[in-house]
């Protein structure tokens, strides 16, 4: 595949050192399961130790024995039954082996995935606006799969290395001239594996950006299904995931290619060359002398133990890179920086009135162009202030900022009081209720995303709250009432139920702010009075922040704010701002006419 010019850093080579970074990184990731690591290690010495003594049998058997003619059945039997009880122990050391290995490296990526879930829900709300959720979901699945797979190098590595160290000490004893030819190879095949390493950590690296871009491109066109079909889109969409398909393809194909000529190939010439040294060495030392057969096969099994074994190493070194790639991006992901805001909780610090202020509050999403200027209110405990604007004019951010979604640059917002800072996240969450213009609801029962999962939310609670906003009476009608089924983000009720739902969910949890993010823009007319009467029960006694989409269901506001780039133009009561003919009237104005046309 033809590299674009400006390509990313992620299809660039891995150099060495940064390799033997990752590694150690991921090997941290495995020191609380060493024991089963080093059971595996110890059990893979023992079957290298009774591969040596194999061939030593037949040899012990053919020279001694079979030669002079000295074979009969009991020595026969005696032979047969060593070799095979020697193999019956080398099987169950070799699978306790495989099966300590396998377990730690599976116990390790359970670990590691849990790790970055936890890390995902830590994180500030800008990683998510940068990385598209395909690559996320790529790195918490692929990803960790492959890095665990990598693994089985290291048990290939161990098992080699014993391998080699013990045909090596074997063939030495036997004939040193023979065993000094057979290591002429090794350094042959170490600058292999350096060339494979160099070149093959580019192609991985290349193909694991394009799973991720593969896998962003399908879960948009999943998400937003809808919308495609309704503007006739699928070709377009169509076309561009082949674009990605194949540009996955070709690093595969690549992949492949880099694999097909460096890996097993090599290794098979190496030993044949090896098979061919060792009878070549012999069959001279035969033509003026006696070579007893028994050495020959000894020779030409501890060759086969020799290579076998890299055999799988090389195998596995394809599984190693991309194990390495994939593995450093997922200690990328839980490096980073990209924190939720950080708090500073004074002991025993609650909301209590929930009055809030902002003074002087500046913010900026990249921190450097601010979509809040010099931004200034307070709401008084059980008032309703109402934000309005046109889009982009900073309404939602306040509320982000407010909800410590993201952090401020400058200025202050304080709650009852104390700086938003010294209140304990789970404080702000439990004290602070978030309705949202699209609400999601969750796979479960209508009364589990009321509950929100919380079990110590009683089922009296639950429909206590769901009266309260008026849900009620849908929800009893349903064919299983509270435990009818909520599939993905509620796709089987109206858009007027799952906001009833969320009112309910918000409701039960008895919040002191509520915060209404253009609560009513998506519901119909019919349901609206339903909506509003509900709304206007939650207000009651609460501290509310609403944005406006409609501005009638705000006109009985106690302070209505008007934002324009991010900062107030306009403040006061409906009435107080529709005799100042500002921008407020023109609003009132414009959506008056749009509603009689």
């Amino acid at each position: 595949m033809k590299e674009t010019k400006h390509e990313s850093a992620w299809a660039k080579s891995l150099p060495v050192k940064d390799q033997f970074r990752i590694v150690g990184k991921l090997i941290g990731f495995a020191k609380p399961y060493w024991r089963h690591f080093i059971a595996a290690i110890v059990l893979a010495a023992a079957v290298s130790v009774v591969n040596i003594y194999l061939p030593t049998i037949i040899r012990i058997y053919m020279d001694t024995y079979l030669k002079v003619g000295k074979a009969h059945y009991g020595i026969m039997w005696f032979f047969a039954g060593l070799y095979l009880f020697a193999m019956i122990v080398k099987a169950v050391m070799q699978f306790g082996q495989d099966f300590l290995y396998s377990m730690g490296a599976e116990y390790m990526l359970e670990n590691v995935r849990r790790r970055i879930f936890a890390k995902l829900h830590r994180l500030g709300m800008r990683y998510f606006d940068q990385v598209p959720s395909g690559s996320i979901v790529s790195r918490l699945t692929n990803d960790t799969m492959s890095f665990s797979t990598f693994w089985q190098l290291f048990s290939s590595l161990i098992v080699a290395a014993f391998s080699v160290v013990s045909c090596a000490v074997a063939m030495f004893m036997l004939n040193k001239t023979v065993a000094l030819w057979l290591l002429v190879f090794m350094p042959l095949l170490l600058i292999v594996i350096w060339y494979y390493q160099r070149y093959s950590s580019r192609v991985y690296r290349r193909m694991r950006e394009r799973l991720s871009e593969l896998n962003a491109r399908l879960a948009e066109a999943i998400t937003g299904v809808s919308t495609i079909q309704q503007f006739r889109q699928g070709k377009r969409m169509s076309n561009e995931f082949s674009h990605t398909n194949n540009a996955y393809f070709d690093t595969r194909k690549a992949m492949i290619r880099i694999n097909a000529l460096l890996l097993s190939p090599i290794i098979n010439l190496f030993y044949a060359l090896g098979v061919v040294v060792v009878l070549g060495l012999f069959g001279v030392k035969g033509l003026n002398g006696y070579v007893p057969a028994g050495m020959i096969y000894a020779f030409i099994t501890y060759v086969d133990n020799f290579y076998n074994p890299m055999t799988s190493m090389m195998d596995n070194l394809s599984d190693f890179q991309d194990g390495v790639v994939s593995g450093s991006r997922v200690i990328k992901l839980l490096n980073d920086k990209t924190a939720a805001p950080a708090q500073t909780p004074q002991p025993d610090r609650t909301i209590t009135d929930g009055k809030i202020e902002f003074r002087h509050v500046t913010f900026a999403y990249d921190g450097e162009n601010p979509v809040l200027n010099d931004v200034s209110f307070t709401a008084e405990p059980g008032q309703t202030v109402a934000l309005v604007g046109e889009t982009g004019s900073g309404k939602t951010s306040t509320i982000n900022v407010l909800m410590r979604f993201y952090e401020y640059q400058s200025g202050d917002v304080l709650i009852d009081g104390h700086s938003i800072r010294e209140y304990e996240i789970k404080e702000l969450r439990q004290k602070m209720g978030l309705v949202l213009q699209e609400p999601f609801l969750f796979y479960g029962t209508v009364a589990s995303n009321i509950r929100m999962f919380n079990e110590s939310l009683s089922d009296q609670q639950v429909r206590a709250a769901a009266r309260f906003v008026n849900a009620d009476t849908f929800i009893e009608n349903l064919p299983r009432g509270y435990d009818s089924r909520v599939i993905e983000r509620g796709s089987g009720y109206s858009s007027g139920q799952r906001q009833l739902i969320s009112f309910a969910r918000t409701v039960a949890t008895d919040p002191k702010i509520l915060i209404l993010d253009e609560a009513t823009a998506n519901i119909d007319t019919e349901t609206e009075q339903t909506i509003q009467n509900s709304l206007n029960q939650m207000r009651a006694g609460r501290t509310t922040i609403a944005i406006a989409h409609r501005l009638s269901t705000i006109q009985n506001a106690d302070l209505i704010l008007v934002l324009s780039k991010g900062r107030i133009v306009e403040r006061g009561t409906n009435d107080e701002l529709m005799q100042q003919h500002g921008v407020y009237y023109d609003m009132i104005q414009l959506q008056n006419t749009a509603h009689l046309d």
